[in-house]
């Protein structure tokens, strides 16, 4: 039993040791380019499987074992660790590190929330869009992790509003408050009502939504160990959060700089066909702005009915009241938005190189007409969306955000410097350069299979 303990504890450096040495006989026996190339493919996607050693660690390995089995140079393989898609996103974290520094992420949101209203149906599709939009500039990860603090406050003012119209209903029906449906009393598990009462169905659920949950309830979290008050709130909660989930994924589908994986295609594709010059930001939004708005749609639709059921009848109704729920919802969202104050001057500056940025990625080469980048004929296909990327990402650290300022011993303030809107420190918290390195391993192997003949032998095979 004990060489058990010993294996259980060692089980990371075993899973590190074993791959290494069972597959080291394919090199040893077949002493061929392909099968040293092989080793090296088959070594790393086993450890990237398991995880043993982080994703970016593992990513180094080409680096460490092509020079060694002489595929390519190590110099060579150096250069596929920093390509394109590295200056592209180092632009785009730039913008990132200043609309999330500055806040603009959250008035964005809020705003387009604000737009549509507080229909439960109608938010959900409003959060989704708002979520979906960020997404296409942002990482998904740095989407989902900025909008869900505001999500969990909307869904946490929706159920005490609840609450306290409920309570207020039956003081006024029965003289006394049901403190069974008050939510301190449903987390301490204590029901001083013997009856169940039914729950009031809110405008904008369809018949589905009622049937999820009659009674009043608390549901068990698993998770937290807290109890919702009813099923439905429980409902709401999981369809807010995975809303979120799937829009943040479905935006970065939009732009070429959305997510990773499009990068990755695209620096692919460049390099396979470098005579085609076809994907670009525009071309690729053009391609894929229509499909994701579908999907979407079809995501709401399905999560909405799922979660608490569809009625179209009451969604498009014109000039009803609002519930006292709905009013609640709409007051948590404008007072979060009145809490970011006027638009302040940083705000204004990051937007408009945040547009001027999507301007000169659409019109550098639109193909319908010719872009800017026709300006530059004698070097046809040199400036690409990196260079767009890299200007803009320059201009943060350039543009002033603030002034520094010192008091004099005489008592007199002047300025002796000033702040940009962006600073090294700041960019290098909110870098990815597990990914940098991450996707710089992948180039790295794709290099090696070309150079050694791994991928012409697999295709012949």
């Amino acid at each position: 039993m004990k060489i058990f303990s010993y294996i259980l504890v060692y089980r990371r450096f075993l899973l590190i040791v074993l791959p290494p040495l069972v597959l080291l006989p394919l090199p040893i026996i077949v002493r061929t380019k392909e099968a040293e190339c092989a080793y090296t493919l088959a070594v790393v996607a086993a450890l990237w499987l398991t995880e043993a050693l982080p994703l970016p660690v593992t990513a180094l390995l080409p680096g460490l074992l092509f020079p060694l089995f002489g595929i390519t140079a190590s110099k060579e393989v150096a250069s596929a660790y920093f390509k394109d898609f590295h200056l592209l996103l180092i632009g785009v974290i730039c913008l990132a590190t200043s609309i999330e520094k500055w806040n603009l992420h959250k008035r964005i949101a809020l705003r387009m929330v604000m737009t549509v209203g507080v229909n439960p149906a109608w938010l959900t599709l409003g959060l989704m869009s708002s979520t979906a939009f960020l997404s296409m500039w942002l990482s998904n990860t740095s989407t989902a992790a900025m909008v869900m603090p505001i999500v969990e406050a909307v869904a946490q003012q929706i159920i005490s509003a609840q609450a306290e119209v409920e309570a207020t209903q039956m003081t006024s029906l029965g003289g006394s408050t049901n403190h069974g449906l008050e939510i301190d009393e449903s987390v301490n598990g204590q029901e001083t009502n013997e009856r169940n009462e039914k729950t009031i169905p809110a405008p904008g659920y369809g018949n589905d939504a009622g049937k999820v949950s009659s009674k009043t309830e608390p549901e068990k979290n698993s998770d937290t160990g807290t109890k919702y008050r009813t099923k439905k709130d429980h409902m709401m909660c999981k369809l807010m959060c995975l809303c979120i989930a799937y829009s943040s994924t479905i935006g970065g589908l939009t732009t070429i700089t959305g997510t990773s994986t499009n990068l990755i295609f695209s620096e692919h594709f460049n390099t396979r066909y470098p005579d085609c010059r076809c994907i670009n930001f525009g071309s690729w939004f053009l391609l894929s702005f229509p499909a994701a708005v579908i999907i979407l749609l079809l995501s709401w639709i399905w999560l909405q009915w799922l979660f608490l059921g569809f009625n179209f009848k009451e969604m498009f109704k014109c000039g009803k009241t609002k519930t006292a729920k709905q009013k609640a919802c709409a007051e948590v969202i404008k007072q979060e938005y009145q809490k970011l104050g006027p638009m302040r001057y940083q705000e204004i500056v990051t937007l408009i190189l945040f547009i001027v940025m999507a301007l000169l990625w659409f019109s550098r080469d639109p193909g319908f007409v010719p872009g800017w980048s026709a300006l530059f004929s004698k070097y046809p296909g040199f400036a690409t969306d990196s260079t767009v990327a890299l200007l803009i990402g320059i201009l943060f650290f350039i543009i002033p955000a603030k002034r520094l300022t010192k008091t004099t011993p005489t008592g007199e303030i002047v300025a002796f410097d000033y702040s940009p809107l962006i600073t090294w420190k700041e960019f290098q918290s909110f870098m990815p350069w597990d990914i940098a390195i991450l996707v710089g391993g992948g180039f790295a192997l794709a290099d090696g299979c070309e150079e050694s003949g791994l991928s012409k032998w697999i295709g012949n095979k």
